[in-house]
């Protein structure tokens, strides 16, 4: 069955709609967030993570002011496969931090500032998710103005995937300890998953998760001895877990074996 909010812009925040795309899946959830940030009747809009390359979505999203920018929080295709074709549409640069990805921008630098739609989205340099992520600290007219576009940094549901061996563990970590800096009730717009409404508690949680993953992952390493294969790990760590969850799970505990052997 479709999911009742496919094709269907919602207002999440004073300054978000979301807008989300028909392509659910294990690793996407109930599909990605295209997020559409604006001061409402301010005449254009910023788009961040149009999503996969399809038409369906990125033709109902180019409908409407015209985009004066569009930012990436990452390189993965289920954020910004569409992106040439969405450029097509709406004629709008891009901003990402993979040199490969932008068009008419330098590369998002950690501290850079885009402006537009009456809002700014200040970059927050997150790797760990992948080596190019960034979130995105929205920030706008009026005391609750304020959010986290955090891509996959953090999800709205479940934890997020150490996209080995493009991501690794120790940036992640970091990553989640500046979040968990933000000022209490910050709220979160992820890219997959529902809005969360404190970035801070979500990142301590995270920590917290992770802490525990790496202690079970180490004494799985103690059991089956020092050449255990990932696989081998994940058979022992996430043997609660749906089997069909493995594939994902095996590229965090790559990351995490790298980390403990690094």
């Amino acid at each position: 069955m479709s999911h009742p909010l496919y094709g269907s812009l919602r207002a999440v925040h004073p300054l978000a709609s979301v807008l989300l795309q028909d392509n659910p899946g294990r690793m996407t959830l109930d599909g990605t967030n295209t997020w559409v940030v604006s001061v409402p009747d301010s005449g254009e809009r910023i788009v961040v993570d149009p999503g996969e390359d399809d038409g369906v979505h990125l033709e109902r999203l180019a409908d409407g002011p015209p985009v004066s920018a569009i930012v990436l929080t990452h390189r993965h295709p289920d954020h910004a496969g569409g992106i040439g074709r969405f450029v097509e549409l709406t004629g709008a640069p891009v901003h990402a931090a993979d040199p490969s990805l932008t068009a008419g921008t330098d590369p998002l630098t950690d501290g850079a500032v885009i402006v537009g739609a009456g809002v700014e989205l200040t970059v927050l340099t997150t790797p760990g998710h992948t080596s190019d992520s960034v979130s995105l600290l929205l920030d706008g007219p009026g005391s609750n103005g304020r959010a986290l576009l955090a891509g996959d940094t953090v999800l709205g549901r479940g934890t997020t995937v150490i996209a080995h061996p493009d991501g690794a563990l120790g940036p992640y970590l970091d990553s989640l300890r500046r979040i968990a800096e933000l000022p209490s009730g910050t709220p979160v717009l992820p890219g997959h998953g529902p809005e969360l409404p404190d970035a801070r508690e979500i990142a301590n949680a995270y920590l917290e998760h992770r802490r525990e993953r790496l202690e079970q992952v180490r004494a799985a390493v103690e059991q089956l001895g020092p050449d255990a294969t990932p696989r081998q790990v994940v058979e022992v760590v996430y043997a609660d877990v749906d089997t069909s969850l493995w594939d994902a799970a095996e590229l965090s505990v790559k990351a995490q074996l790298d980390h403990l052997r690094g």
